[in-house]
């Protein structure tokens, strides 16, 4: 299975929060730290928001902090998340474009089921077991 930058981009925030979990962190600190685009970071700190897995305050001393302790914070449930609407294989995706060989397709229930095995093994771990090692000034 691919994730998308999105995802990606989405873990990396998070295990960067969870190595310091009451400091808030601004989107624009943290694009400057993993090279990334500030703008496609506020996008993800916008649907993690919506979520429930960061809260964030504006003004200053403002910034994004984990709205829930990091061990409480399922990676399937991150990953499910950051990957709404992003169908593992086309046949997935409802609407124009489905299968062609839809109902004679033996694939289609074997990769449905690989793919809730990744989720569930995700499932097992939460940001706390992945968060980064806290950073300390030299």
């Amino acid at each position: 299975m691919r994730l998308t930058s999105f995802t990606d981009y989405g873990l990396r925030m998070l295990m960067r929060m969870a190595s310091a979990p009451d400091r808030p962190f601004s989107t624009a600190e943290l694009a400057a730290e993993f090279g990334l685009s500030r703008h496609h970071l506020t996008k993800i700190m916008q649907r993690l928001g919506r979520a429930g897995i960061v809260a964030t305050r504006r003004g200053g001393g403002g910034g994004a902090v984990l709205a829930r302790p990091a061990a409480a914070i399922r990676l399937g449930e991150v990953i499910r998340l950051l990957e709404d609407g992003q169908p593992l294989v086309e046949c997935f995706a409802s609407g124009p474009g489905g299968c062609s060989i839809d109902g004679r397709c033996r694939l289609k229930a074997r990769l449905r089921s690989a793919e809730a095995a990744f989720l569930a093994d995700l499932d097992r771990s939460s940001l706390a077991d992945i968060a980064l090692p806290a950073l300390h000034p030299a």
